[in-house]
């Protein structure tokens, strides 16, 4: 047992920079290791009619929880499934169509290898994530990830630290690439989390929150400079939408155009709107999810979307002070 009381600052930090470069390493090997079998186990699932059922012990099992709600939260229907319990009656979760992925870093966990001949009875898929390359669990597997590690983070080498580690990794890499195949987009995910900060933003679509009608500052972008400003002003949004002839937005005039236009020119009242705006703006459709405008904003350092139709025409303008005062964050 370690005496704490001889143990410095220093050798804490060192220890911890140590635990951290063996689980980067150990993660670094698996990405080397990478190749059919994880391909083989991703179309496994990919074609599967029905669900995940992620099973382990101990702190496999708590890294299979985690595995099974990153699928599930990623576009992937998945379930736990204890395997103590399993044999006592919550295998009844399993049916022909799923999937089962079994963790064991060993590969010779007896409450998994009890679960084994069940899962035969079933006739589905066994994808065996596991170091034991040659433990029961990988003969009896149809595919098998190799999460082998060289040794734990432990000093002892005993507790699960770097294997468990890499296990989490192999699922968080079956997840993403799943989420990849099926093409899970920004809107689906939120689907997924409706409650909490991602869950605000579904609730409301960019026409519901958008400034429209007389409120909207459209102006020619012919105008003159200074007659711009004075819509922007009157409008108290910060911004004027620039249109051509034919009403489809060429540009927009925000107060930081305003400043730049005023310090770079000495006769900038003379100028037209057109020659001071910023070209090309970033512009959002009617329907689309405010927490994707939020995220355009943010990306882009900017406080506001123009909202256009099919043809480019300006029919609103989102702020953001109106999504941050609706809970969209």
């Amino acid at each position: 047992m370690y005496n704490s009381a001889i143990i410095d600052s220093l050798e804490l930090i060192n220890s911890a920079k140590e635990v951290f470069d063996i689980e980067a390493n150990s993660v670094l090997k698996l990405k080397e290791r990478l190749g059919d079998d994880f391909v083989k186990a991703i179309d496994i699932i990919y074609s599967s009619k029905g669900k995940v059922v992620v099973t382990g012990m101990g702190k496999s099992g708590l890294v299979g929880r985690k595995i099974a709600s990153t699928l599930c939260s990623t576009g992937t229907p998945a379930v736990f499934l204890h395997p103590a319990e399993s044999t006592h009656g919550d295998s009844g979760i399993i049916s022909r169509n799923d999937v089962v992925i079994a963790i064991s870093n060993s590969g010779e966990t007896q409450e998994l290898l009890n679960l084994l001949p069940l899962i035969m009875r079933f006739g589905v898929p066994l994808i065996g994530i596991t170091g034991g390359l040659n433990s029961t669990l990988a003969q009896k597997s149809d595919v098998v990830l190799d999460i082998s590690v060289e040794r734990e983070a432990c000093p002892l080498n005993k507790a699960p630290t770097a294997s468990t580690t890499v296990t989490l990794a192999m699922g968080d890499a079956i997840a993403v690439c799943l989420l990849k195949k099926r093409g899970f987009t920004y809107e689906d995910f939120l689907l997924y989390h409706p409650s909490g900060a991602l869950g605000k933003g579904i609730l409301y679509k960019v026409g519901e929150l958008m400034v429209k009608d007389e409120r909207l500052p459209i102006v020619s972008q012919d105008v003159n400079f200074s007659d711009a400003i004075k819509i922007v002003s009157e409008k108290r949004l910060g911004t004027a939408l620039l249109v051509d002839n034919n009403n489809k937005l060429t540009g927009v005039l925000t107060d930081g155009d305003i400043r730049r236009a005023v310090i770079k020119y000495p006769n900038a009242a003379s100028l037209k709107a057109s020659e001071v705006m910023t070209k090309n703006p970033k512009t959002i459709g009617i329907n689309e999810l405010c927490a994707k405008a939020l995220a355009i904003m943010e990306k882009h350092s900017i406080t506001s979307l123009a909202v256009v139709d099919e043809n480019n025409v300006p029919i609103g303008l989102l702020h953001i002070h109106d999504l941050l005062k609706a809970g969209v964050v």
